[in-house]
């Protein structure tokens, strides 16, 4: 057998239960709204990009940004005709993380529900034990 060939065998297997795969981020439906209408207008991003920055007292900070193109790493996410591309650095921090948005009478901003995340300092600011 040549080094270049490699075989496979495939067999049909019965009675064995599908295991459900967490997605790396879901968006709430108010989410997928706001991201709409942030794109509205830009017509030449194609998305928005999370990524993940050390900050605050000993945690990690979530960055938002609009994109143009999907990076060679970045994860896509597609939900309700909205794509969101996560970096490969925040790729781990956000498996099974919620992305809402949430407005209220003083402030409007983007929440991760993270079940990751063990704590926040008193900046706000997540860190993960």
């Amino acid at each position: 057998m040549s080094a270049s060939l490699v075989r496979a065998t495939v067999r049909a297997v019965s009675k064995r239960k599908l295991q459900p795969t967490r997605a790396a981020l879901t968006l709430t439906p108010s989410a997928v709204h706001k991201i709409k209408l942030l794109l509205k207008d830009k017509p030449e991003h194609v998305g928005l990009k999370v990524g993940v920055r050390t900050r605050g007292c000993n945690g990690l900070s979530y960055t938002l940004e609009y994109t143009k193109t999907k990076g060679d790493s970045d994860e896509e996410v597609v939900q309700d005709g909205v794509r969101v591309f996560i970096e490969k650095k925040a790729q781990l921090t956000l498996l099974g993380t919620e992305m809402d948005y949430v407005e209220d009478k003083l402030s409007s901003e983007f929440v991760f529900n993270n079940p990751n995340i063990k704590g926040t300092c008193g900046c706000g600011e997540s860190f993960n034990i």
